[in-house]
């Protein structure tokens, strides 16, 4: 034998990519695996109801022969093959297809299924529109907590502001006590030990402060002729009841 040319067309031809040998066995152990899967497809013993299956598909494939009397009256009485039925050929052409059961349920069994699954999807449907409602209301309801509390806080700002403006016009006037304990923005390190100074708190205490507010405004436009709002102290009731707008803050607005 010669020896091989290493440099002829036929080596440089060959595939010689590394890993190559690794994919070729890969291929041939899944076609391999796939020929065994066929032969035992084939090999495996088909059951009573994969056999009359298979039976009545070939059965209701074939036409109908001469020897179906059914058939056979039909063609005494002039029917042919392929032929619509009717004196006018307007019926069917081919038989009607047979619906085979072959599940043990009973008759109205899949009707039943199918409304049980209506009935369910309406359930879940009205248990997330319960629930849409549920988060809506739960939204409105802290919108409403936050609106509140928004205001609570600018009364008790506005509170504030209209016991240091009272306090300031009552020392202007000498007046040293408040006309109530809570007109006047109370030192906290002040210890109140006075009986009275105590009935005086616990009566406050029952004022929400928006009557607290309310109280004080007016005292304040009765006493000192000054509007909280309007941060302006008149000269008289007449000329703060002709150029004030009122005594609220949304008379203001």
């Amino acid at each position: 034998d010669e020896e091989e040319d290493y440099m002829s067309d036929l080596f440089i031809k060959q595939d010689v990519r590394p890993g190559l040998p690794m994919v070729r066995r890969v291929k041939e152990a899944i076609q391999k695996e796939e020929n065994q899967k066929e032969a035992n497809e084939k090999n495996r013993q088909k059951s009573i109801k994969e056999e009359e299956k298979e039976r009545r598909d070939l059965v209701l494939k074939s036409a109908l022969g001469n020897e179906n009397k059914g058939f056979a009256l039909l063609q005494k009485m002039g029917y042919k093959s392929g032929q619509a039925l009717g004196k006018s050929g307007e019926g069917i052409v081919e038989p009607i297809p047979l619906n085979i059961k072959t599940g043990r349920s009973g008759l109205g069994h899949e009707e039943l299924k199918k409304r049980k699954a209506e009935e369910k999807l309406e359930n879940y449907r009205q248990k997330l529109h319960m629930k849409k409602q549920a988060n809506e209301q739960a939204a409105d309801q802290f919108r409403i907590r936050f609106k509140t509390k928004q205001e609570e806080r600018k009364m008790e700002g506005d509170l504030r502001k209209s016991q240091r403006a009272c306090q300031q016009l009552d020392m202007q006037k000498d007046i040293d006590v408040p006309k109530e304990t809570w007109f006047w923005i109370e030192p906290e390190e002040e210890d109140k030990k006075d009986e009275e100074d105590k009935e005086d708190e616990c009566t406050s205490s029952d004022l929400s402060v928006s009557e607290k507010l309310h109280i004080l405004t007016a005292y304040l436009r009765e006493e000192h002729f000054y509007c909280i709002w309007c941060g302006t102290t008149y000269e008289d009731s007449e000329d703060l009841s002709s150029n004030c707008p009122g005594d609220s803050a949304a008379d203001h607005d």
